[in-house]
């Protein structure tokens, strides 16, 4: 084993070994992992995957593409750890596993480099960049030139993982969330609380006006919020994706800039990243500097429907609300990595007008998972299919979901499908509830 692999080893190994014998294989993480019950093969289940990074840590395999492949095959859904029994922390294995697997550049290409250092390194480390690549391709929608394309039929002279990649293309909207969200919004009457907003990066910009709604829904519920313009993305991409050093280097960050003890609550509404902004204090566990910070930074961070089932949410009086069927699917990592399943359904539920109806399989992965449906589109594609026939299955006009890349998966699946349904975040739901509410009351 050369030197650059030994040292990506050392990286299994610094796990606490307890991490990796937890597991007792009993198999019940099986029937709920999406991969597995797609191909049936013990290695694409979490217990092989947890067997493999255990062999390996103990010297009895090497690393090799193929192990490299397989962790890349994980969704990182987390749903086997609401399976599991004994408590096994898969997200903790999964990303020091993949972090090895980049340290020993098993999956190595000068294309694959090229890939990761502009979009992982270099785009999402300053959301300035990733803005302006945000403005270019809204300039390119809103001139036509996109509709003009797709409807020339020119994608067709282009490959085909091309042209699913452009059909997956979001609508960016005309302006970002430091364009709708003042720096500070005062609360609605009495001021119950002091909350920071963080606006992250997918959602900025493809759902900037879920942002606006989230911290309407919080100002209308006693919270001054605090939303500066400039802000970090959470560091989940790197962290899922192998690159640990960014992912600490973005912790520090997003603390240094959002210090815990200033705020009753730092709120997230994107399910994925809340998961892992609830993580800075094993990401920092050995910086002396910010080790108490991030402790501090865990019990802080909270997820809107959390917060807001926890201080009450102030009712929304409308006796003519429109009657509109909603059902829920549920972003994994806010259902599985935050174990935060029972409060968005008694958000919504507090809708008048709206009939919920569950949604059989909510908790089942849609194929977003990150960045999954680009890297691994044939299993995403399984997915969604199988998410959109429940979806049409319950007869919901609305389908209601509280993480931005799965909005955007649905949103492309809706489209694929031909479905009518509208996918939106509970927060929107209920921002427009409460302005319906104001506008029956004659209030302006």
């Amino acid at each position: 084993m050369d030197s650059t692999n030994t040292s990506a080893v050392s990286r299994l190994k610094g796990l606490d070994y307890r991490v990796l014998q937890q597991c007792m294989h009993c198999g019940l993480c099986l029937p709920v992992c999406p991969t597995y019950n797609d191909t049936k093969m013990e290695r694409n289940s979490p217990r092989g995957r947890i067997s493999l990074a255990r062999a390996i840590a103990d010297g009895r395999l090497d690393l090799t593409p193929e192990y490299a492949r397989e962790m890349y095959f994980c969704l990182g859904c987390l749903a086997c750890t609401s399976a599991c029994p004994a408590g096994v922390n898969y997200a903790e294995i999964f990303e020091h596993a993949r972090a090895a697997a980049e340290e020993a550049r098993l999956l190595n290409s000068p294309l694959r480099r090229l890939i990761r250092w502009f979009t992982v390194k270099w785009l999402f480390m300053d959301l300035r960049r990733l803005l302006f690549v945000g403005r270019l391709l809204r300039f390119y929608q809103a001139i036509g030139l996109q509709r003009l394309i797709r409807g020339s039929g020119v994608m067709k002279l282009f490959p085909k993982r091309l042209q699913e990649l452009e059909a997956m293309a979001p609508d960016i909207p005309a302006k970002f969330s430091a364009q709708l969200i003042a720096p500070v919004t005062p609360a609605q009457g009495t001021r119950r609380y002091r909350v920071a907003m963080l606006t992250g990066c997918a959602q900025d910009l493809i759902f900037s006006e879920v942002n606006r709604d989230t911290v309407e829904v919080l100002a209308r519920n006693g919270c001054e919020v605090y939303t500066p313009p400039r802000q970090s993305c959470c560091g989940s991409l790197h962290g899922h994706n192998g690159e640990y050093a960014l992912a600490q280097e973005l912790a520090r960050r997003n603390i240094d800039q959002f210090p815990p003890d200033q705020f009753d609550a730092i709120i997230s509404n994107a399910g994925g990243c809340g998961s892992h902004l609830k993580h800075y204090a094993q990401l920092l566990e050995h910086d002396p500097k910010y080790h108490d910070r991030a402790h501090q930074w865990d019990a802080k961070l909270k997820d809107v429907h959390e917060w807001l089932a926890f201080i009450g949410l102030a009712p929304i009086k409308d006796l003519q609300a429109p009657k509109q069927k909603v059902t829920y699917h549920e972003s994994c990592h806010l259902c599985h990595g935050q174990k935060i399943t029972a409060q968005p359904r008694q958000l919504l539920k507090a809708i008048p007008g709206l009939d919920f109806v569950e949604l059989p399989e909510s908790n089942w992965c849609c194929g977003s998972a990150g960045i999954y449906n680009i890297t691994q589109p044939e299993m995403a594609g399984k997915l969604l299919v199988r998410k959109m026939e429940h979806i049409k299955a319950t007869g919901a006009s609305v389908v209601a979901n509280g993480n931005s890349g799965c909005l955007l998966q649905l949103v492309n699946g809706a489209k694929q499908t031909h479905q009518p349904t509208r996918v939106a975040h509970p927060m929107t739901l209920l921002a427009e509830a409460y302005r319906r509410a104001d506008k029956a009351a004659g209030k302006s």
